[in-house]
């Protein structure tokens, strides 16, 4: 299943939202993981047929669909305690990332010490059959800056059958995949959605390519993070 996006009004998304496609990284760019995927750029606002295109169905699984959220956070609140009220009696608070200003992708691999670029998350550990299924991320962005979400519309089911045809459903999809994609031509098409601070989405990383983003702004951003499986529509949409 691609990208899916719940939402009321088609006007707060294409507000929110910009796309574009990607492309591999060059030798030269040694921030990077070697391949790493990464935005080509140029991104343009969304069409009518590209809003069409992220609209969730009637219903959609809740563990692929992708939100747009505020989630509640009073003065005071410990941060772990946030998800207590959201109706999983076992969410796993993953803590917080800081993230410089203008960064195209965040995420980095600690022990290398390289941006790892566009990538699947595995928490869950999934078979192909089942890498549908894998708990959302809840993100909230504490500021003090702008940042972005970006996430890829061909999921890691589709990617890992084009990739491994003869064997794919004994396999894990992995970012490998999405690698190997990319770099034989094929397209991939990247949705970035900005997130105010105080803003947050619940997003299926497991499932789709995807990072952090601060490209474009001029102050650093921390957010934090949660791993739980939470029912569509628990928090207020902001879209």
């Amino acid at each position: 299943m691609p990208l899916h996006i719940a939402y009321s009004h088609p006007d707060a998304l294409r507000a929110r939202c910009e796309i574009a496609t990607v492309r591999t990284t060059r030798p030269e760019e040694t921030a990077y993981e070697p391949g790493a995927v990464v935005p080509a750029g140029q991104w343009r606002p969304m069409t009518e047929a590209d809003v069409k295109a992220v609209s969730a169905p009637r219903r959609p699984l809740d563990s692929t669909l992708t939100e747009i959220v505020r989630p509640p956070h009073p003065e005071g609140l410990p941060l772990d305690d946030l998800t207590r009220p959201l109706g999983d009696p076992d969410p796993v608070y993953l803590g917080q990332a800081l993230s410089k200003p203008d960064m195209t992708t965040t995420t980095d691999h600690y022990e290398e010490g390289r941006l790892l670029g566009l990538h699947l998350d595995n928490w869950d550990k999934l078979r192909f059959a089942d890498k549908h299924t894998g708990r959302r991320r809840l993100c909230l962005n504490l500021g003090p800056g702008t940042r972005y979400i970006i996430l890829g519309t061909i999921d890691a089911q589709a990617v890992c059958r084009s990739v491994h045809p003869e064997d794919y459903a004994h396999r894990y999809p992995h970012t490998n995949d999405y690698r190997a994609y990319a770099a034989n031509g094929r397209p991939i098409r990247i949705l970035r959605i900005r997130l105010e601070p105080g803003d947050g989405y619940l997003a299926p990383t497991e499932y789709l390519l995807h990072d952090g983003s601060t490209e474009g702004q001029d102050q650093p951003s921390a957010a934090a993070f949660w791993l739980g499986r939470w029912p569509r529509g628990i928090l207020p949409s902001l879209i």
